[in-house]
């Protein structure tokens, strides 16, 4: 297999090396880690606001920046992977980095010492947790973060290096891997807030932490169990300095007054026999790097400056990015409700009725349950049903709806699914209002919140599949793990924003003394004015995403697309 060698070093064997069970092995990393992240994160806010005895607010802000930075880190880790350690060892320490903080973390919430005393028998004020017990939960937190960021961004990657692009049969494999690798992300999920989520509540979450750490621990030890059987690549360098050397090259030639020549083709470009990227007359200012001065006449173009000098493809490939911007930007807002799934929406769930068959409680973080259940049945409705259904009868091999097209849908559910939440946290609020001061849940069956996890379910369920498919098809050839980490930063900026929002809401209402909008008690606070705000909010980011995707030229399949090749004598006569 060209390109590819085994541990050893050598050239990898095809029969004996990749294929479907190293890529079980490395699945098996990815489904553990699902377990742990989203396990700690949705059942987070109860620990906070229950254990720790931190106000509402405070406590909603630390899980979503905890997820954010968990999503945030993935640009590191991928960095790491292509500049130093590769993708086998940048898996290897990042995935013990993150059973070493789930094991931390399954002590700190052991340790009396580690959180303040229990409220009640005769400690009649609850006691905040101090800086000690915060900090040791943060180390816990931004161990499981930095673990995760490293992990994510290098497993997809190193699963498909164990197939062969160029093999008619592994390609289709490697098709395969794709679906069965988010079955992994699913099936983790699901025991995350089914059976993880039911051990932290009923026996308790140095357990269920210590679960997860275990569980790492035997995925790593899977892991290495397959290294003969691996497949690894060369790193081509990282797609962020190739991007940084564009940009500086760039700028040091516009302060030069350097005049962009009329004819594009007395543009630098290599010529190596390589495919190359036609020249675009947009954001013209790039341009500049691609300028042959006489100084890079004299230090030879052959033995270039990449900081200095770029060619034309790779200032395309930098235009083909910056042109992605808006519809990444736009695509932040809907992480931000996200986010709301897995704070307030859990806190409602505490003051609401949960039994079930009698006697049964369901644990509040469970309710994603219908969260991650609405994902899978959506997309088997979506590639079961409505996909052969537009095919036999519109007689097209396209996909019934684009990936911007998705994107923009997965936006507008994101705008319903927060006035339903409002809708239903008004009633929730007016029960606790009739009820005045009364203890226990309010007789309001918990299933009222369904709605909203369906809505929010089913949006991510094409917005994650349109943003994963427009940035891995709209990005560079040689940027694609970078494109997916781009994608993943939506994510982590989504988790950011609802931090922002939250400080922003609880100071400005807060106020009056009464607490404001997001009051540490949420049956006196007004909850649904903040869903409201981001459903407005979301319908004014939907227009501006409507007037960018418009905007976006998609780039043309890889075989309609028209590539240039040069060759050693080419029109400006100049030796490279």
């Amino acid at each position: 297999m060209v390109g590819a060698l085994d541990y050893k070093g050598f050239p990898a064997d095809r029969s004996k090396t990749g294929g479907w069970v190293p890529a079980a092995f490395i699945l098996g990393i990815e489904l553990v880690e699902r377990l742990s992240t989203l396990g700690i994160g949705v059942n987070l806010v109860t620990y906070l606001v229950g254990t720790m005895h931190l106000p509402s607010a405070t406590s909603a802000n630390i899980v979503t920046d905890f997820m954010g930075t968990c999503f945030l880190l993935c640009l590191l880790g991928g960095f790491i992977a292509d500049s130093f350690l590769g993708r086998y060892l940048t898996i290897l320490i990042f995935s013990a980095l993150q059973a070493l903080g789930t094991g931390m973390l399954a002590i700190v919430s052991r340790i009396p010492q580690l959180h303040p005393p229990p409220c009640g028998h005769g400690n009649h004020h609850c006691e905040q947790a101090n800086g000690l017990q915060m900090g040791v939960l943060y180390i816990s937190l931004y161990l499981i973060a930095l673990g995760t960021g490293g992990l994510k961004s290098s497993v997809s990657g190193f699963g498909t290096d164990q197939f062969d692009e160029k093999d008619e049969k592994e390609r289709t494999q490697m098709a395969h891997f794709f679906s069965r690798f988010f079955f992994c992300i699913s099936l983790g999920s699901l025991l995350a807030v089914t059976v993880l989520v039911y051990i932290q509540d009923a026996v308790g979450r140095s357990w269920a932490y210590a679960i997860c750490s275990l569980s790492m621990i035997v995925a790593i030890a899977i892991f290495l169990f397959g290294t003969p059987r691996y497949r690894f690549k060369k790193s081509a360098g990282s797609p962020i300095v190739h991007i940084l050397q564009v940009i500086m090259a760039a700028m040091r030639k516009r302060k030069r007054n350097l005049q962009l020549p009329q004819e594009s083709s007395l543009l630098y470009e290599d010529c190596n026999g390589a495919p190359r990227i036609p020249h675009t007359k947009q954001f013209r200012f790039l341009d500049h790097a691609a300028i042959i001065t006489p100084e890079d006449q004299e230090e030879g173009l052959r033995s270039r400056n990449p900081w200095k000098l770029c060619s034309v493809t790779r200032v395309e490939e930098v235009k083909m990015v910056v042109r992605m911007l808006p519809i990444w930007a736009t695509s932040i807002m809907f992480w931000t409700t996200y986010a709301q799934m897995v704070t307030f929406s859990v806190e409602q769930a505490t003051t609401m009725h949960r039994t079930l068959f009698g006697s049964f409680s369901i644990p509040p973080a469970s309710l994603t349950v219908f969260f991650v259940g609405t994902i899978l049945i959506t997309l088997a409705v979506y590639d079961r049903l409505v996909n052969p259904l537009y095919r036999r009868f519109s007689d097209s091999r396209q996909p019934p709806l684009s990936n911007l097209q998705r994107i923009g849908l997965g936006l507008f559910l994101s705008i319903i699914s927060m006035a339903s939440a409002a809708l239903i946290e008004a009633k929730r609020l007016n029960i606790a209002k009739d009820l005045h001061d009364e203890h226990g849940p309010l007789p309001m069956s918990v299933f009222y919140l369904v709605p909203q996890f369906f809505l929010v379910g089913s949006g991510e369920a094409f917005i994650y599949t349109g943003q994963l498919d427009f940035f891995i098809t709209q990005s560079p050839a040689g940027m694609k793990t970078m494109s997916t980490g781009l994608f993943l930063t939506t994510l982590s900026l989504g988790f950011f924003v609802s931090s922002m929002l939250v400080s922003m809401v609880d100071r400005i209402t807060g106020g009056s003394g009464k607490g404001g909008w997001l009051a540490d008690d949420i049956n006196k606070g007004r909850l649904d004015c903040f869903y409201w705000l981001l459903s407005g909010l979301s319908l004014v980011n939907f227009a501006v995403y409507l007037w960018c995707a418009a905007w976006f030229k998609p780039r043309p399949p890889p075989q309609d697309m028209e590539m240039e090749v040069a060759d050693k004598g080419n029109s400006n006569g100049m030796e490279r």
